[in-house]
């Protein structure tokens, strides 16, 4: 009995797994055969992203800015979420130096956006054909190992702030008045409110 083994192509860079298809005789049914390349490795990565109606890529994984990958434009800019500050500055200048660092952005590309409190950097030109068909998996893949390295300095931030609130809202027997928990009346203190008279002076009432 013959068999026939159809190979799918050499291995190349871009998929995760190589198949060939066994088949026996032209009548019998096929066997499909997974064989795993060891010398590519599957990265998975979660971000909070939408995408534009006009292709770009936004973020919003990041508590102090959002960032857009203009796919077009070839472009990466932040913006500050809510307020700017030193703060949001730094955060977006940290992203981009990483980009830059990691050999994505043109060195001399960053710079302030045209929206307020918004940095920018330009994407570089992929030379081999491999590498333009993964570039845009590749500054996701970082973009998303930086929120992960930030995640320690925003919980922290996040912590201090809910134990601001708690010592606000639930003071300690230490940081509390001596009156303590003052009880609800119809009135308080020692001028009541029906006795407040109108003086005119100089056409103003007090």
């Amino acid at each position: 009995m013959a068999i026939n083994v159809k190979l799918g192509g050499a291995p190349t860079p871009q998929p995760i797994n190589t198949t060939i298809g066994v088949s026996i005789n032209s009548s019998s049914p096929k066997i499909g055969v997974a064989i795993k390349n060891p010398n590519l490795n599957e990265i998975k990565f979660k971000l909070n992203m939408r995408k534009a109606i006009n292709g770009d890529l936004m973020i919003f994984d990041h508590p102090d800015i959002d960032i857009v990958y203009m796919v077009e434009k070839k472009k990466i800019v932040s913006f500050a979420k809510d307020i700017m500050s030193d703060m949001t500055y730094g955060t977006s200048s940290r992203l981009l130096e990483r980009l830059r660092k990691k050999g994505l952005l043109i060195y001399d590309s960053i710079q302030g956006g045209n929206v307020y409190g918004s940095l920018e950097g330009q994407v570089m030109e992929a030379a081999a054909e491999e590498d333009k068909e993964m570039l845009v998996p590749l500054i996701l893949n970082q973009i998303s190992e930086w929120i992960d390295s930030e995640r320690p300095y925003f919980a922290a931030a996040q912590q201090y702030d809910d134990l601001l609130d708690q010592n606000f809202t639930d003071p300690t027997e230490e940081d509390s008045t001596a009156l303590g928990k003052v009880p609800q009346k119809a009135e308080k203190g020692s001028i009541p409110a029906s006795d407040i008279g109108i003086y005119g002076y100089s056409g103003y009432g007090y």
